[in-house]
């Protein structure tokens, strides 16, 4: 499967720069203008790197609610770490909010009940990872106005960092970009670490996606409130806000929300792809490089997500769990395309009939780093960002030609790895010498290689089945 809704070609042009800035309507204190176009003069940015199309068009509608489905299936594992461990019992009452699974040790999180309603079984379902995985599933009250009936506020003044960051493990949260790594302990700093710099990644690089853009129009008190917690936990003395200078307005937005004292700034950086990976964006904000087998701790650095942010600041206050969150839903083959606020849980076949799809292809995620999905009956989770249906015509399969050695992906790849080389081995399954010699595990799987050349070649799924078979190895060694 390819997909050809970039642009003209499917070759890196696309949109190859952002429409100018527009004077935005700012909500709050106004903002000199002057002040608006010094920030987007001085845009930051990394070496190679692709321009897709971005489809951003959901990006000016604001955030609406979406309906609770009459079933929602709740899993287990929404997380990297160990999996909850559920404390309900089929044909038990449980009121939304409510903590229905409990975390499994610090690298996990608790499930709280997305809705008011009966538990009706508690038995296998399909994943995204086309794996089976357990669920809880409740059918929902329909007379319920699905209200928060549970919460468990407490102190938060005076809490060491690791006080505070136990305390943020009852509420749920796991990192929104994409990862879900259980945000309070990506927080903590591991032994011998000092973190001088909070990055909270507002890029949003990838085409289509536009929930963390309306998120820091909408919610950015709720962003600031998220990394004042935030640094307690890590430690950093100050944040910086990365935002792509395609969206002004949520630069105008979270400038007037910012603090008085000077500790949070925000940053413009170029509209390229993938500037909002990790490597990248930290490179482009601190001009810094994690060394090979290392992580960004090591330079001082933690990041996370805007949305990450903004859920810590709205749910932590109130002690409320982690319920519902934002999601895009796009792309040629929905009607109602836009960004809505979504139950965990929600069946994406009832999600995509909402909005009106008829696409013949569903991903999770973006186009560029997203996954194909091979059932409907697949819940949002907390990792899902966005929903985005394609037809025929944009996911027609592509002839695969041989490597031309044109060297496009070499200058694509924000990396600086030899993507050519490394497809070259893959076909032959020479694993161990992408790894050993070529840097394999440093490849985050961005996809501008695979973007760019004229060959078709697959490359960044090749590399994932090389790294899946090295690390299936070691597990079985």
């Amino acid at each position: 499967m390819s997909l050809t809704f970039f642009g003209e070609g499917g070759r890196g042009k696309g949109d190859a720069h952002p429409a100018p800035m527009a004077r935005p309507s700012l909500p709050g204190r106004l903002l000199p203008f002057s002040l608006l176009s010094s920030l987007f003069s001085r845009k930051a940015t990394f070496e190679h790197g692709i321009h897709p199309a971005y489809h951003k068009e959901t990006g000016s509608l604001p955030i609406q609610r979406f309906p609770f489905a009459p079933k929602l299936f709740v899993p287990l594992s929404q997380h990297i770490g160990k999996p909850a461990v559920s404390i309900v019992r089929v044909g038990q009452e449980v009121f939304r909010g409510e903590v229905i699974a409990t975390a499994n040790g610090m690298f996990s999180l608790p499930i709280h009940a997305p809705a008011t309603g009966i538990v009706e079984a508690i038995s296998l379902i399909p994943s995204d990872t086309g794996a089976m995985e357990t669920a809880i599933t409740i059918r929902v009250y329909e007379a319920d106005g699905q209200e928060i009936r549970v919460r468990n506020p407490q102190p938060l003044d005076g809490l060491t960092g690791i006080e505070l960051a136990l305390v943020m493990q009852q509420i749920g949260v796991a990192g929104k970009g994409g990862a879900v790594f259980p945000t309070h302990a990506k927080l903590i700093p591991p032994n011998g670490c000092v973190i001088d710099t909070l990055i909270v990644n507002g890029a949003e690089c990838e085409p289509f996606l536009t929930c963390d853009h309306r998120i820091m129009v909408e919610r950015a008190q709720h962003i600031m409130t998220g990394i004042d917690y935030a640094r307690r936990v890590c430690g950093a003395p100050r944040a910086i806000i990365g935002v792509e200078d395609n969206k002004p307005d949520a630069v105008a937005a979270l400038i007037a929300a910012l603090p008085s004292d000077g500790t949070v700034t925000v940053k413009v950086v170029k509209t390229k792809y993938p500037q909002g990976a990790a490597e990248t964006l930290t490179h482009a904000l601190l001009g810094r490089e994690v060394p090979i087998g290392k992580r960004s701790s090591s330079i001082g650095v933690v990041m996370n997500n805007v949305m990450t942010m903004a859920y810590v600041g709205k749910l932590l206050p109130l002690g409320e769990g982690m319920t519902e969150r934002v999601v895009t839903v796009a792309g040629p083959a929905v009607e109602r395309p836009g960004n809505y606020i979504v139950p965990l849980g929600t069946p994406l076949r009832f999600l995509l009939d909402h909005v009106g799809a008829h696409g013949s292809e569903v991903i999770l995620g973006g186009p560029m780093m997203g996954a194909a999905i091979s059932s409907l009956d697949i819940p949002i989770t907390k990792g899902v960002c966005g929903v985005l249906a394609f037809g025929k015509k944009e996911t027609a399969s592509q002839r695969i030609y041989p490597c031309i050695h044109c060297g496009e992906c070499i200058k694509a790849c924000p990396k600086k790895l030899n993507p050519t080389q490394m497809g070259l081995l893959s076909a032959k399954r020479e694993y161990d010498l992408m790894a050993d010699k070529f840097f394999l595990d440093e490849c985050f799987e961005c996809g501008c290689c695979s973007y760019v050349c004229p060959s078709h070649i697959p490359l960044v799924q090749q590399f994932r089945v090389a790294k899946s078979f090295l690390k299936d190895r070691k597990k079985a060694a």
